[in-house]
């Protein structure tokens, strides 16, 4: 099973290439990284994401002939582009348009991409593969990936991913029927709406005063699949923010994650849900969060919402940051209470260039996971930093800045405010009632977000090139 990911810069880039309005056929290549999942969480079969990650023109000069119907090119460039590919470790696709119409495969693209593949099985052998992406007029795209042996299969699902979410296919979903439930949304939104929310899998990482409401939240707009991240129990200190938590549950010490999951199965509106009750950068929940569309990030974990900022680049999957900052301030405001929503994915700019994770705190929140002794040594020395006081937290706020992510995703999906697409950044002032977005540039020259080698690179080794990973 394959789906296909492209970045909504690499689709706005081939529908320039393609020059729809021309009313010729005309092609590019893209080359596509693979995120290899090998269990699905949710349908439990091994399946393969490819992530666009460059688009590369046809030159002039490889340029044969087209028409209304028809559109050939140089072979010569196709070898040049495979042989790269194969050696970066990347799968190459080649896209054409259908200027007249939808995008259908016709015998002719059959007849042309089975000598294609035939040619890549000669340089590569058996493990060759070919992509092939097709663009119609009427704004339809479909996809196909093409095996060594010559056979072609068709790729379940085409998102195209970025600060707007749009979907094309999709898995089958099961579970029971209870769409007479959310009637009330698609009156507003459409019956499309409820589609796409049965259809989306959504992580969720952190399972506290942020991460319980954004996972309730969910639920309730009709997300059928749904992660649950979190290794933490619920405490004393946690009943007065995390939503559907006990003093039972606090005295028994039981995961935020399990909590979360019996809550959410006694609404009995569908979800299914899939516990990972470790930390976010452990391989038990690698899968996990390759298998998602779009992750909330509801932690204070410097060192998880930097692997999370890394994995939203590599993979496609945007991060929906939340943050709030509660602590009294100087007359005459007697509080600064400020509560931030985040889109971390290609175009915009990063955790690291915003200055919302501290590398230095990353380093030593890894150091407390990995070796508890030379942490509490380097802390009674002062050579790292601890996190201190617990931060002030109180449920009205905590929900509300839930309320803010989740809404983030519904404007991506809709665009029920303008300017269309969800915002690089989203602050609201509680003390003074006012909200402010902000679209900071990435720093030039970084790395994650300036340039463009990580995009949609997905599968490397390590894993998202973190040492230690």
């Amino acid at each position: 099973m394959h789906d296909l990911v492209l970045l909504d810069r690499h689709e706005a880039e081939l529908r320039t290439l393609l020059d729809m309005g021309s009313g010729i056929e005309a092609a590019a290549y893209v080359v596509f990284g693979r995120s290899v999942i090998r269990r699905d969480p949710w349908i439990g079969n091994a399946r393969i994401r490819l992530v666009s990650h460059r688009v590369i023109p046809i030159s002039a000069e490889e340029q044969i002939s087209a028409s209304a119907v028809h559109v050939t090119w140089s072979t010569r460039g196709f070898v040049r582009e495979l042989a790269r590919a194969t050696g970066e470790h990347l799968v190459l696709g080649i896209v054409h348009s259908h200027p007249g119409g939808r995008a259908v495969f016709s015998p002719q693209d059959d007849r042309n991409e089975a000598d294609l593949i035939r040619a890549a099985a000669n340089r590569n052998g058996a493990g060759a593969e070919l992509v092939s992406l097709l663009f119609g007029y009427d704004g339809t795209m479909a996809s196909r990936v093409w095996n060594g042996s010559g056979e072609g299969g068709p790729i379940s699902r085409i998102t195209v991913t970025g600060a707007q979410w749009r979907v094309s296919g999709g898995f089958e979903n099961g579970g029971p029927e209870v769409g007479h439930i959310f009637d009330r949304q698609a009156r507003l939104f459409g019956a499309a709406f409820n589609d796409i929310m049965r259809e989306m899998r959504i992580g969720v990482v952190g399972g506290g005063g942020t991460g319980s409401p954004v996972a309730m939240l969910l639920m309730r707009l009709g997300v059928r699949h749904l992660a649950l991240i979190d290794p933490d129990v619920i405490e004393d200190t946690n009943l007065n923010r995390v939503h559907g938590s006990r003093r039972a549950d606090a005295e028994a010490g039981m995961r935020k994650v399990d909590m979360l999951a019996r809550e959410i199965d006694l609404a009995g509106l569908g979800t299914q849900v899939v516990n990972v009750p470790t930390w976010v950068g452990w391989d038990s929940a690698r899968d996990v969060l390759k298998a998602c569309d779009v992750i909330f990030g509801c932690t204070d974990d410097h060192d998880g919402r930097m692997l999370l900022n890394r994995l939203a680049y590599f993979y496609g999957i945007p991060l929906i940051d939340v943050g709030l900052r509660m602590r009294p301030a100087k007359p005459p405001l007697p509080f600064n209470l400020v509560a931030r929503v985040s889109t971390i994915l290609p175009g915009h700019a990063c955790l690291l260039c915003r200055g919302l994770v501290d590398p230095r705190r990353a380093a030593a929140e890894d150091l407390a996971r990995s070796n508890p002794a030379e942490f509490a040594r380097r802390k009674a020395e002062a050579y790292v930093e601890d996190a201190g006081d617990p931060a002030p937290a109180v449920v009205t706020f905590t929900t509300e800045a839930a309320a803010m992510a989740v809404n983030e995703l519904i404007q991506g999906l809709t665009n029920y405010r303008l300017p269309v697409g969800m915002a690089s950044g989203r602050f609201r002032q509680f003390e003074l009632a006012q909200d402010r977005t902000v679209a900071p540039a990435p720093r030039p020259g970084c790395k994650i977000c300036d340039a463009r080698g990580y995009w949609g690179r997905a599968d490397v080794d390590p894993f998202l090139y973190r040492i230690g990973s």
